[in-house]
């Protein structure tokens, strides 16, 4: 294996758990506390020392500014400490054609980094009473095969446990409405079957997400795009987020183009070429950009600044209240390997709902990564101490094991 395929691999490997929260490379600033907002008494006197490479010129800074001088990353990085942001670096274009320059109200398409998003929609209608996470599906639900219906619960959907294998896809389909994605995944997900017995293995599907959001639109007779804008989007102050069409990406300045890296090299804008499909990185063929609208799994658009407000509204009870904010971030079941095999992760990780987190240091980190062909997104949440880290790109080669890394030795300090 040459150093390119390896460096995929490991791109796979680290994306499919999660991001490096679930592989234990990252973790929380060395305090006191447990869960969201239970920060150390000490805390609150020291809010203001941050730590010299977290900010403007520190080693973090730089070592982002080189990538970017040699064209390795293209994209926004931001560390925000309890609400108030303490780097934001932005480089490269969003759409070289158009000459737009990236900054950190860029949206960059997320990849599987959406799904936390459906889980959040889910204990919503749970801490209102109308949902039960251990009810399952037939309860909500119809159309799907009688074991399903019987067998899966709620939980096991966020859980990513509940043994359903994902269908077979037509990448290649271009979609060319909004009605026609939702009916398309709304039958995909019917021709699910049980590939283990629900509860009793662990492999995430993006046909769990799909179901989770019928799930949503059944209980709330909203469509689950509209339901994610208005209850978590529009809550939390993300104002540039959302499941933007084909045509807000070809045409709206604020929507980062992807550029996948092709076979021969070079880079290509996906949204303008929809003959174009990534040459095996990802999934074989596979181009977001003809799906028209993202789908609850897998893309959506978010911006840095928006998943700082994210991890600030999981905190300060925004989006949720204490108890089920720390029910979204808290374990669940150990993580002995990735979604593409590999070693057990260094550190002690575990499934959440949806964002796998680690212990390091003996402090906790919950995370998420995502990529698609042209793209790559990770945000942390530091639990303990209350940082969130973001790295938005639209290059799907940088290195973002590096870059994580270097956000974990500038809040923790180097090793």
């Amino acid at each position: 294996m040459n150093s390119d395929s390896a460096g995929a691999m490991d791109r796979r490997r680290l994306l499919g758990l999660g991001g490096l929260a679930a592989a234990g490379v990252v973790a929380g600033a060395p305090l006191l506390g447990a869960g969201l907002g239970q920060a150390a008494p000490e805390e609150s006197s020291r809010q203001d020392r941050l730590p010299p490479e977290t900010l403007p010129g520190g080693a973090y800074d730089r070592f982002v500014a080189k990538l970017a001088a040699e064209d390795k990353f293209s994209g926004t990085v931001l560390l925000s400490y309890r609400g108030r942001t303490v780097l934001s670096r932005s480089y490269g274009l969003a759409d070289k054609e158009k000459g737009i320059r990236f900054h950190d109200g860029t949206a960059v398409n997320l990849g599987s980094a959406i799904q936390p998003f459906a889980a959040v929609a889910i204990l919503q209608l749970a801490q209102q009473g109308k949902v039960r996470l251990w009810h399952k599906l037939g309860t909500y639900l119809r159309g799907f095969a009688p074991d399903i219906l019987e067998k899966v619960t709620i939980h096991h959907l966020l859980t990513g446990s509940s043994g359903m294998a994902n269908p077979e896809h037509d990448l290649r389909r271009v979609f060319h409405s909004k009605e026609e994605v939702h009916e398309y995944w709304e039958r995909w997900t019917r021709l699910a079957k049980l590939e283990f017995v629900p509860g009793s293995g662990s492999e995430r599907s993006g046909a769990c997400f799909a179901v989770a959001a019928q799930v949503v639109e059944a209980v709330t007779g909203l469509k689950y795009w509209d339901y994610v804008q208005e209850h978590i989007f529009k809550r939390a102050g993300m104002t540039g987020s959302g499941f933007f069409t084909r045509p807000q990406w070809l045409t709206e300045p604020h929507i980062a183009h992807s550029y996948m890296r092709d076979a021969d090299g070079s880079r290509v804008d996906i949204v303008r070429n929809l003959d174009k499909g990534s040459p095996g990185q990802y999934q074989l063929g596979k181009n977001n950009a003809r799906s028209f609208i993202d789908h609850a799994a897998d893309g959506g658009f978010a911006t840095a600044r928006d998943l700082a407000r994210f991890g600030q509204g999981l905190r300060d009870g925004t989006l949720l209240e204490k108890a089920y904010a720390d029910l979204f971030t808290q374990a669940k079941s150990p993580i002995d390997s990735g979604k593409f095999g590999g070693p057990p992760p260094e550190f002690p990780a575990f499934t959440t709902y949806t964002m796998p987190t680690s212990i390091h240091k003996g402090q906790w980190v919950t995370g998420r990564g995502g990529a698609n062909p042209g793209s790559g997104a990770n945000y942390n949440l530091y639990l303990d101490s209350g940082w969130v880290g973001v790295v938005l790109s639209n290059y799907d080669d940088f290195p973002l094991v590096e870059i994580l890394e270097q956000e974990q030795n500038a809040i923790m300090g180097a090793p």
